[in-house]
């Protein structure tokens, strides 16, 4: 009995050292088991690298490993042209009848934005892990040199690091399989003929779960209506638990709407009404008010959708028609809804606080337009930070605006407003969160709250 005991755990030994094997995807000679896909950008290798020669008029250009991957440790090292913005697509598929790409990527960026190491979800689902939830690891980058790049991904959970240092910490909704591949990304005119160099690329597959203990960034969750260990411990906690009503009601009435919001396989929605202002089922508030806080909510809307998510609210303060009265995170189809080009300046745009002050990212990350990354039938991820009278609102992972209430500056904001009404407005200490019913299709999921001291 003890022999075959020994034997079967000699066995499993044998097992997970075979399992433990890097294996090499470029033989550093050719191209063998690669597979150019997308546009007309050119791969060659030399001298044990594969290069890729930017080139204007072309959609990005891929160069796709055959093999699928689900769980797995890759190592590679990058050189990054001048300005060039490139990336390796992990757990990636391919759409040949329509020629599209889609899938998670490891940012490689030369650009002032330096985002290297960062996780983005090609042509799907946009920035997962913008550096902006690690920014010290913006310095990592080496340029004109050769960097180092891990990746590990095992179920859920992805990791990055750069030369050594952990970059990206991340927890998917999905657990994907797909192939890997190399970007040149598309570009302008003037960069045509700058490259990108790739060598050493190596992939481990897992069999168990590797050692994350180095994965110290911070940790971004999309798991939909759950919380992650550390967040229980960091006083994390749901605020709409993915099932039912509870904790929430209408704005103008004691209970819930019994029209116009259902829920459906964890995700809340308001549905479309005519785009009226509350005239269906109406705002939704908590049944409780909050005063220091952080919050999260993730949100998708269709077409010209308007709606928004509102905080320190009132809701004795308008008896009549229309919205219950606070402070405002637009949510807006830029691209589709008039009001992205009335009020002033652009202040009723998406993350904005509504009427009040426009989001710009431009002012914390050089060269990121917010817009650009907002798109209809996408999720993306608000969060509203309140420290006192210091706000600050960030649109997927980017600070939009920043402001503090009860300044003379804001006083003379509100007075130029439609808020001018409403003495006092946003000067509460404490009021109610609320999601808001403008008679658009818009859902909710992951709503979660941190109450600070």
């Amino acid at each position: 009995m003890k022999l075959k005991s020994a034997i079967i755990l000699l066995l499993a030994c044998m097992l997970t050292m075979q399992n433990s094997f890097a294996k090499d995807l470029f033989n550093g000679k050719n191209l063998k088991g690669w597979k150019k896909i997308g546009g007309t950008a050119e791969f060659k290798t030399e001298g044990g690298t594969i290069i890729g020669i930017s080139k204007s008029e072309t959609p990005s250009t891929w160069l796709a490993y055959k093999k699928e991957y689900t769980n797995f440790i890759l190592e590679y090292e990058i050189m990054i042209g001048k300005d060039l913005n490139s990336g390796v697509q992990i757990r990636t598929h391919f759409d040949e009848d329509k020629q599209h790409l889609y899938g998670l990527q490891v940012e490689a960026d030369d650009s002032e934005r330096s985002w290297t190491g960062g996780i983005y979800d090609q042509s799907r689902q946009g920035w997962r892990y913008p550096l902006e939830y690690n920014p010290a690891a913006k310095m990592l980058l080496k340029h004109d040199q050769w960097n180092k790049v891990k990746v590990i991904a095992y179920k859920n959970h992805i990791a990055t690091w750069l030369n050594g240092v952990n970059v990206a910490n991340l927890l998917e909704e999905q657990v994907e399989t797909g192939f890997i591949a190399l970007q040149v990304h598309s570009a302008e005119k003037e960069k045509d003929g700058r490259i990108n160099k790739w060598r050493n690329i190596t992939i481990t597959e897992l069999e168990s779960e590797p050692d994350f203990s180095t994965a110290t960034a911070p940790l971004v969750s999309y798991l939909k209506n759950q919380l992650t260990e550390d967040e229980v411990k960091e006083g994390w906690q749901l605020l709409w638990d993915g099932k039912t009503t509870r904790g929430w009601r209408g704005a103008k009435r004691d209970d819930f709407p019994n029209k116009g919001w259902s829920i459906n396989d964890g995700i809340l929605t308001v549905h479309a009404s005519g785009g009226a202002e509350s005239e269906n089922g109406g705002d939704i508030v908590t049944t409780r008010p909050f005063k220091n806080f952080i919050l999260e909510v993730d949100f998708k809307f269709t077409k010209g959708a308007n709606s928004g998510i509102k905080y320190f609210v009132d809701t004795g303060l308008n008896k009549g028609k229309g919205s219950a009265i606070g402070c405002e995170f637009q949510i807006l189809d830029d691209k589709n809804h008039p009001d992205a080009k009335k009020g002033i300046d652009g202040k009723r745009t998406i993350g904005s606080l509504y009427d009040l002050i426009r989001a710009d990212s431009r002012l914390f990350v050089k060269g990121l337009n917010p817009q650009k990354y907002v798109n209809t039938d996408m999720w993306n991820r608000a969060r509203i930070e309140v420290r006192d009278s210091k706000v600050k609102h960030i649109l997927n992972g980017c600070t939009v605006v920043e402001y503090e209430r009860g300044t003379q500056q804001w006083k003379a904001l509100v007075a130029y407003s439609k808020y001018a009404q409403w003495p006092n407005f946003g000067e509460a200490e404490e009021g109610l969160i609320l999601l808001q019913d403008h008679g658009d299709e818009v859902q909710f999921k992951n709503i979660k709250i941190k109450e600070l001291q």
